[in-house]
């Protein structure tokens, strides 16, 4: 039995999807911490972010981190960021494919790709046709995230190419990110229903509309975070809900472990209730 289970009494019915902690969602942390809480709180699984830390890059390691603690890795955050660039090398399409291994090698079956930066002109141009022909010949899913365009008080930067918006190209998967939908100034419950079939994972965290990517906790921004689980269970989605979110406001693990398991235990009662009213 759950911390939150000996709390409440009562233990929260298990959904459909699987619902994963990414291991961005410890920092200051590092990625050992995950796994540990992964395991503690009853994740179903964790997205890993290949590049946040040097165990993240070293696949093995991960996998007889993810046995010893019971917590598979279900999807891998290829190391597209700004700040992940040097990981695994300068080829971009390279990443990509390691990153369909690594996530293979571990069991899982999602890898989570951020559009190319408007200065990475030559991957950029061949993306979608690439995204196309990898989905078609790997064994897992490469589902790109919706970003945003860069702001500042006075002026919005196109940074990605062929757009920060997924919606109108003809990728298969799609990944949603609440707290970039905020920041660009979108309902993710629209993007939900443009999307239709290709939503395949989702990013559950929140956002106020800042030009800043807050990545809060569920149900603190603007995004009908609850609603939208709640809609995605009604009506049969079954792929990943993964909390990804900024925890660097908690003082110490405990408050860590207590705001990352308040937001499981949530995250349950949502898609119970959205599965009741189906």
């Amino acid at each position: 039995m759950r911390w939150w289970e000996r709390r409440t009494g009562r233990v929260v019915g298990v959904p459909q999807s699987k619902i994963l902690l990414s291991t961005t969602s410890v920092y200051p942390e590092a990625s050992t911490s995950a796994f540990e809480l992964a395991s503690d709180l009853g994740f179903d699984g964790v997205e890993l972010m290949v590049g946040v830390d040097s165990l993240s890059t070293d696949i093995d390691s991960v996998a007889k981190l993810a046995d010893y603690h019971g917590v598979p890795v279900m999807s891998v955050h290829a190391p597209t960021l700004l700040v992940t660039q040097g990981t695994w090398g300068s080829d971009s399409w390279d990443k990509l494919r390691r990153s369909g291994e690594a996530v293979a090698r571990l069991g899982g079956n999602v890898v989570v790709v951020h559009p190319p930066f408007r200065w990475q002109r030559e991957y950029g141009a061949g993306f979608v046709a690439g995204i196309k022909d990898l989905n078609a010949t790997s064994e897992v899913m490469f589902a790109v995230e919706n970003m945003y365009p860069w702001r500042t008080p006075g002026r919005h930067f196109q940074a990605y190419l062929p757009g920060w918006d997924p919606t109108p190209y003809d990728y298969d998967h799609l990944t949603l990110d609440l707290s970039h939908a905020s920041t660009s100034q979108r309902q993710s419950l629209d993007l939900v229903h443009a999307w239709g079939k290709r939503l395949a994972h989702v990013h559950l965290t929140d956002g106020r509309g800042s030009f800043k990517d807050e990545h809060l906790m569920p149900g603190e921004g603007d995004q009908a975070a609850w609603e939208l689980v709640e809609y995605l269970a009604r009506t049969g989605y079954t792929g990943h809900i993964v909390l990804e979110v900024s925890s660097r406001r908690a003082r110490s693990r405990h408050e860590r472990e207590v705001l990352l398991g308040e937001s499981l235990e949530s995250i349950r009662k949502a898609v119970a209730a959205g599965l009741a009213g189906a």
